[in-house]
């Protein structure tokens, strides 16, 4: 009789899987066009972080990050593949000399940027909240405005 309950999830994994599978989430796509490029040269980088903590200037620290990149002069429209539903947000980075990294002269940046949400930026960048946009499963296109001080 025990021989029988061992192999009876077994036996119902099959028929149980597919209905376990159709309320999974599935991912989605982000579609974001990016407008106000000064120029085309070096490139786009946008950085898509679920982390309060890390958002925006630890993005890319962010283990669990979605990144999309382009050269600037094919960056009108970047794409965020198989995301996960959740909240996120998004931070981009005009990197017009292709280091790597956003350039700053006295603390402030030489380079564009941009939040999703067109989050305002104040005395420093906007907190997560302020970004944050919901991701539910179904395909999701916004306009990320690129900033130059």
């Amino acid at each position: 009789m025990k021989r029988t309950h061992c192999l009876l999830p077994l036996l119902l994994a099959p028929l149980v899987a597919p209905l376990i599978m159709a309320n999974a989430p599935a991912p989605t796509t982000i579609t974001v066009d990016v407008v106000g490029l000064r120029n085309t040269t070096g490139l786009v980088y946008l950085c898509m972080s679920a982390s309060p903590a890390l958002f925006p200037e630890g993005c890319d620290k962010d283990p669990n990050r979605r990144i999309a990149k382009a050269k600037a002069s094919e960056a009108g429209t970047l794409v965020i593949r198989d995301v996960m539903p959740g909240r996120y947000a998004i931070v981009l980075l005009h990197d017009e000399n292709s280091n790597n990294k956003m350039d700053k002269r006295l603390f402030l940046p030489k380079e564009g940027f941009g939040f999703s949400r067109d989050a305002p930026v104040k005395m420093s960048a906007p907190k997560f909240d302020a970004a944050a946009f919901e991701v539910t499963g179904a395909p999701l296109r916004m306009k990320m405005k690129v900033r130059y001080l």
